[in-house]
C-alpha cells in the first residue's frame, strides 16, 4: 500500500511539473498587468481579463488563419496517411527486390534536416513548378513523411502472417488485404501518425512564409509569429499578448491530443490466429 501511495505521489508531482508551463502560459495570457514572478501564477481575480485575446483578433484575422492552417495541415495529414500506409505496407508485407535498400533510404532521409533542403525546395516549388502563393506549394514538401512510413512498417511487421495467408487463399488481393485486414489492426499507428504529423505543419511558419507573402493565405502560425515578433510589443501588455498568441496556437494541438488519447490502446494482434 505504501509503495502504491509513493508511486502515485511521484507521478502526480511529475504531472504537475509537466503541466505547470501550460498553466502559466494561460494565466499569463489573462493578466491585465503582467507579473512574471512565481507569484504571478496565482493572480488576483481583478487582474484577469480577455483583452489580450481581443487585441490579437483586432490585429490579425484569426478565422482566416485557422482556415488556412486547416487546409495546410489537413493536406499534409492526408498525404502522410495515404502514402505512409502504402509505403509501410509494401516495406513490411510485400516481398520484392530492393526492399531492404529502400527502407535504408527511408531511414537516411530522417537524418537530413529540413532546413538543409529548404533553399533547393523553394527554388523547385516556386520557380520550376510555379506553385508560389498556393496551398499546394505549401503542402507538397511535407506530403510524404518518412517517420510515418517507419511507424506503419513497424506496426505491419507485428501482424501475424497467417492472417494474410488466409485472406489470400480466400481470393483477396493486396488492396483488400490492406483495407480489410491490416488497417483495422493498426489503429494506434494511424492516430500516432496523425498527431505527429499535425504538430509539424500546424506550428510551421517559415516555409509557408517563404512560399506566400499574401496575408490572406498564410496559416495561423505565420500570422501569430508576425504578431508576436512585431505587433505584440506595441500593445499595452506585450507579455500578455505574446502569451495569448502562444495559447491560440497551442490550443488546437492540445485539444486534438485530449480527444485522441483515449484511443491509444494496445491491440491483441495475434487474436485472429488460432492456436
Amino acid at each position: 500500500m505504501r509503495t502504491k501511495v509513493v508511486t502515485y505521489g511521484v507521478l502526480t508531482l511529475g504531472a504537475l511539473a509537466f503541466l505547470f508551463p501550460f498553466y502559466y502560459m494561460v494565466v499569463g495570457s489573462l493578466q491585465t498587468s503582467p507579473d512574471t514572478s512565481i507569484a504571478g501564477a496565482f493572480p488576483h481575480p481583478s487582474n484577469l481579463t480577455v483583452e489580450n485575446y481581443t487585441a490579437i483578433d483586432g490585429r490579425i484575422n484569426l478565422l482566416k488563419g485557422l482556415v488556412n492552417s486547416g487546409i495546410f495541415t489537413g493536406g499534409v495529414i492526408l498525404g502522410t496517411i495515404v502514402f505512409g500506409v502504402l509505403a509501410g505496407y509494401a516495406l513490411a508485407v510485400l516481398k520484392w527486390r530492393g526492399r531492404s535498400a529502400t527502407f535504408a533510404l527511408v531511414l537516411l532521409v530522417q537524418v537530413i534536416p529540413f532546413q538543409l533542403l529548404m533553399i533547393p525546395l523553394y527554388v523547385m516549388i516556386a520557380r520550376d513548378y510555379g506553385l508560389s502563393d498556393s496551398y499546394l506549394g505549401m503542402i507538397l514538401p511535407f506530403f510524404i513523411n518518412s517517420t510515418a512510413v517507419v511507424i506503419f512498417r513497424q506496426y505491419f511487421l507485428q501482424l501475424p502472417k497467417e492472417l494474410f495467408d488466409a485472406a489470400r487463399i480466400d481470393g483477396a488481393n493486396e488492396f483488400r488485404l490492406l483495407w480489410s485486414v491490416a488497417l483495422p489492426l493498426v489503429r494506434p499507428a494511424l492516430l500516432t501518425a496523425v498527431l505527429l504529423t499535425f504538430i509539424g505543419p500546424w506550428n510551421e511558419f517559415l516555409w509557408p512564409f517563404l512560399i506566400t507573402k499574401d496575408a490572406t493565405m498564410q496559416p495561423l502560425a505565420v500570422s501569430l509569429a508576425n504578431f508576436i515578433s512585431t505587433i505584440a510589443a506595441s500593445t499595452t501588455n506585450p507579455f500578455g499578448a505574446m502569451m495569448a498568441g502562444a495559447v491560440v496556437l497551442a490550443a488546437p494541438a492540445v485539444a486534438l491530443f485530449l480527444i485522441f488519447q483515449r484511443y491509444f490502446t494496445s491491440n491483441d494482434l495475434g487474436s485472429g490466429v488460432k492456436g
